[in-house]
């Protein structure tokens, strides 16, 4: 694994991966590590599991201010570019084959809600705080918006864009943005150890075609095309090893292979 400035990279020989925000705020330079990471893992076979986390009390209270104030300087194009890229990297983390896991601790601000989202399953502490701030700024969540209103619907996200409240982690997981609220760190493990399980009782390689089914299916209409895409995905996973790997391991009343 490489070596990063502003993330932590680590994985397990079991297949768990961990990333961990070293900092606070979002700069440009963690966009293009986190990019790089992810674009690491997504080859790694082996992996079941990745984690994101921030290092500290924060995941991650937004963009660094500091990158605002070089933004007021950019042209236009080269403000688009750099959105560009942090809108390509929530796209790598969202299309990575293997199940995604946030685990929120303390704030999460816009850009930081936006990684949240764009993860599979998220986790937070009953004490962690959420916050689409940009319209107060004069700006929008507009690179966030596809993943946030994904998450949450876009009627909550369009809502929670306009007014800018803050909200905590049960108002969270009401909405939808959260799966699982805990109270402290003992329960978060506890939450990681379960999911951690039912990670590795599954097949990775239909982890990853659930995701893409998702990708491919969500927002369009209910016709015949809608018809035809499942039902090839649907058969499809019946040719492959795992799917005949599966449907033995049931019939003859034994753990499949992948299963540890």
């Amino acid at each position: 694994m490489s070596t990063y400035e502003t993330i932590q990279l680590d994985a397990t020989p079991g297949g768990v991966a961990m990333i961990l925000l070293q900092r606070s705020t979002l700069n440009f330079k963690m966009v293009e590590e986190l990019a790089d990471a992810l674009e690491t893992l997504r080859g790694e076979d082996q992996l079941r599991m990745v984690i994101l986390r921030g290092a500290g009390d924060d995941f991650c209270s937004g963009i660094d201010p500091h990158w605002f104030e070089l933004a007021q300087d950019y042209t236009k194009d080269q403000n688009e570019d750099e959105a560009y890229a942090l809108a390509e990297m929530l796209r790598k983390l969202k299309e990575l084959p293997q199940l995604t896991v946030a685990l929120v601790e303390g704030p999460a601000v816009s850009t930081g809600i936006g990684l949240i989202a764009a993860c599979d399953v998220a986790v937070a502490m009953e004490d962690a705080n959420f916050q689409f701030d940009d319209v107060r700024f004069g700006l929008i969540p507009a690179v966030i918006a596809p993943y946030i209103a994904d998450a949450i619907g876009p009627r909550w996200a369009k809502a929670l864009f306009l007014t800018g409240e803050s909200f905590d982690a049960d108002y969270a997981e009401g909405i939808g943005l959260v799966h699982y609220t805990v109270s402290n760190e003992t329960e978060m493990e506890d939450m990681l150890e379960y999911l951690s399980k039912l990670a590795f009782e599954n097949a990775p390689g239909a982890v990853s075609d659930i995701k893409r089914l998702f990708a491919d299916t969500v927002g369009k209409s209910f016709d015949k095309d809608l018809s035809h895409t499942t039902a090839k995905y649907s058969a499809g996973r019946w040719q492959t090893e795992e799917g005949i790997e599966g449907v033995n391991a049931f019939l003859a009343s034994r753990a499949p292979k992948w299963s540890k």
